[in-house]
């Protein structure tokens, strides 16, 4: 097998990035202070968000944006199958019950009308994912929320800079939680953030995501106070100050990271579109993609091969990719909330999993390594045509 030569993902980190953390050391405060403090003030200005909290990572924004929309015991929460594990765990640790919607096959996301269907006497909220960096129907997705009083809770893992009718992701509903991975559009290498329209929300989560106490260690220590109080039982979800001297410079980047992910996926497209053998994603409403993610899917029936075979061709060829993502009900973790006649309904989910190939495509990606992956797979497919 050929060694890799194109990477599936690279982070973009920068001479800025690596001078502020080298100050960060050098000033002897480390975790949570200033730093964070000042990152949080720029991404709220960004986002245009009335309120925000920076925490260690995307995960810890869900959990305790569940907790904070008062979803517990015997409350329903219906989510997509079509995401990471994270998402449904953060229903499945507040005590409530995650039901699976169907994706749409034009989208990839949650599909409204699905989530419709799953509406119960003990929903409590809606918690959509912004599949790949393009924004679910916020629209219709509301309409649902506010026929049944419902809340919505957005996973922005892949989204953040992204728009949803000229509308930022962040502005839009209770809650939108935002990872900053090492993977993802910018990076704190650790890192999320949750936004909300709701004071008492982002109250709630401020009051608990330091181990329920009162004041920052930073602020006692600028004052020369040791004393502090725990009020609430509370939990360690903060992001450090080392992992904010990345997020600082890295937000100054992100139009210009976003303008270069747009342009490999419209090369990409312009490569793909008429080819009757792979579907793209798409969206029909206005959206400003974030290109988190490259989707292509494959139209196996008509090849001789199926998706893995497909990867594999694509490794010989020294390029990595992967599968976004292994949906919930084929986890066994999972297996104790699904029955039978719930996976049957998504059958959409099937289809776009069996057949899904997620391209490489971030800023460090030159025009000529994203040429040579739109040549393999054309190559790939020329070859397998049945």
């Amino acid at each position: 097998m050929k060694k890799y030569i194109i990477s599936y993902t690279k982070p973009s980190i920068g001479i800025a990035e690596r001078k502020e953390i080298l100050k960060t050391i050098s000033s002897n405060w480390l975790t949570a202070g200033p730093k964070v403090r000042l990152f949080e003030k720029k991404l709220a200005q960004y986002l245009g968000c009335k309120y925000i909290q920076v925490l260690n990572s995307c995960t810890a924004a869900l959990d305790l944006a569940v907790l904070a929309c008062g979803i517990g015991d015997k409350d329903e929460v219906i989510t997509t199958p079509f995401t990471f594990c994270a998402t449904v765990n953060s229903i499945i640790h507040s005590g409530a019950k995650p039901v699976f919607a169907d994706i749409s096959r034009d989208t990839f996301n949650i599909d409204p009308l699905s989530i419709a269907e799953n509406v119960t006497k003990r929903t409590k909220a809606i918690l959509p994912m912004h599949y790949g960096g393009m924004p679910c129907d916020m629209s219709q997705i509301s309409k649902i929320a506010g026929k049944y009083n419902l809340k919505i809770i957005e996973d922005a893992a892949h989204a953040i800079g992204a728009e949803y009718r000229e509308r930022k992701i962040g502005t839009l509903s209770d809650a939108t939680c935002f990872s900053f991975h090492a993977t993802k559009n910018i990076t704190t290498a650790e890192g999320g953030a949750i936004t909300s329209n709701n004071k008492r929300i982002i109250d709630f989560i401020k009051k608990v995501y330091l181990h329920g106490i009162n004041r920052e260690s930073w602020q006692r220590h600028k004052v020369g106070d040791w004393k502090y109080r725990v009020i609430y039982p509370g939990f360690k979800t903060n992001m450090s100050d080392i992992q904010a001297s990345l997020g600082i410079h890295q937000l100054e980047k992100i139009e210009a990271f976003i303008r270069k992910r747009k342009q490999i996926a419209q090369f990409y497209d312009s490569c793909f579109q008429k080819e009757p053998l792979l579907k793209l994603q798409n969206a029909p409403y206005k959206v400003k993609h974030a290109h988190h993610l490259y989707p292509i899917i494959l139209k196996i029936e008509r090849l001789k091969i199926n998706r893995d075979q497909f990867i594999e061709e694509l490794k010989k060829r020294g390029i990595m990719t992967s599968v976004h993502f292994i949906p919930a009900h084929k986890h066994p973790a999972y297996k104790p909330f699904l029955k039978p006649a719930d996976i049957a309904k998504l059958k959409n989910t099937e289809y776009i999993y069996n057949r899904l190939i997620s391209l490489p495509i971030y800023p460090l990606l030159s025009l000529k390594q994203a040429k040579y992956v739109a040549r393999s797979i054309k190559d790939i497919i020329e070859k397998n045509r049945k």
